[in-house]
């Protein structure tokens, strides 16, 4: 499975973007996740197909809004009101098989290189 993010680069705050990921083939769970300087890498938001259920981290709940595109095999994060502390890696990632709430990295298999977010 593969998975190209594109969309990142540099926000005021206040102010938004849209991250997308191509994925080469769709899995039961699919998340953004994030690392921010100095800390570890964490779930911002995932959507599990089989039931629909969608979580969100707490520090983006009411910004952020995952979806996923089957159309044009994508998973799109739109985040709204963006921070500084928002200012990240991000990174999509796919798994066949995952809790329900705010997504846990280490649950996800496979992942994307990554795309950098710069809030200023």
């Amino acid at each position: 499975v593969q998975l190209v993010e594109s969309g990142g680069g540099s926000v005021q705050t206040g102010g938004s973007l849209r991250r997308s990921c191509t994925v080469s083939r769709f899995l039961d769970c699919m998340g953004w996740f994030r690392q921010r300087p100095g800390k570890t890498r964490e779930g911002v938001a995932a959507i599990r197909s089989g039931d629909g259920i969608i979580g969100y981290h707490d520090s983006v709940k009411g910004r952020a809004t995952i979806n996923r595109d089957n159309a044009k095999n994508t998973l799109d994060l739109q985040m709204n009101n963006l921070k500084p502390e928002d200012t990240a890696m991000y990174y999509c990632a796919v798994t066949t098989k995952c809790s329900s709430g705010t997504p846990m990295p280490i649950e996800y298999i496979y992942w994307g290189q990554g795309t950098q977010v710069t809030v200023s």
